[in-house]
């Protein structure tokens, strides 16, 4: 496959999905800027619920970042939480709503189908690079990170030394580092 067709094809995809968001936006009387918000804060585990880490994960402003989120406070789909240790921090938490709407944009219907393991790790490789190649961040899931460790029956981030629970381990970190090869995560 030549670059041109993989950035053809990978331009088409993200656009079908960008209009099927956009449609779960307008219905809901959103901008797609805080549907990708919403739905970012859904996959987000409690190192990645912040202000910033939106902003790195979107790649926006802060400010927008922040007009965004208080626009979904006010739309009650968000609640910010101060920090128990850190008072200078607030996690977005999303409400009972927020969820609701984050689950029918997230995964998109447009992608049902079989699984297709070999296409996501070819993907994930590449989302990987090109994150690299731009200096950003991975935002990878938990479990998959060279800091996550099973400890008996339980996991932790040896990151952190804090324990975490299954679910927990399924969202996204920002703090997330892949694997060396022929490493088990």
């Amino acid at each position: 496959m030549t670059q041109a067709s993989l950035h053809a094809l990978l331009e088409r995809i993200g656009n079908l999905l960008r209009e099927r968001a956009r449609s779960i936006a307008t219905s809901e009387g959103l901008k797609l800027a805080q549907l990708d918000a919403l739905v970012y804060l859904s996959r987000a585990n409690r190192y990645s619920d912040t202000t910033s880490a939106v902003v790195d994960y979107l790649g926006a402003t802060k400010g927008s970042v922040s007009q965004t989120l208080t626009a979904l406070e006010r739309k009650d789909l968000v609640e910010r939480v101060p920090d128990e240790v850190d008072g200078r921090v607030s996690h977005c938490r999303l409400t009972r709503r927020g969820r609701q709407v984050a689950r029918e944009a997230f995964p998109s219907d447009l992608l049902e189908g079989p699984d297709r393991p070999q296409l996501e790790r070819e993907l994930v490789t590449l989302l990987g690079d090109i994150q690299q190649s731009r200096g950003g961040r991975g935002f990878g899931v938990c479990r998959t990170c060279v800091h996550f460790t099973r400890v008996g029956q339980g996991h932790r981030c040896g990151l952190t030394g804090e324990p975490l629970t299954l679910p927990e381990s399924r969202l996204l970190c920002r703090e997330h580092e892949p694997p060396m090869l022929g490493e088990n995560g």
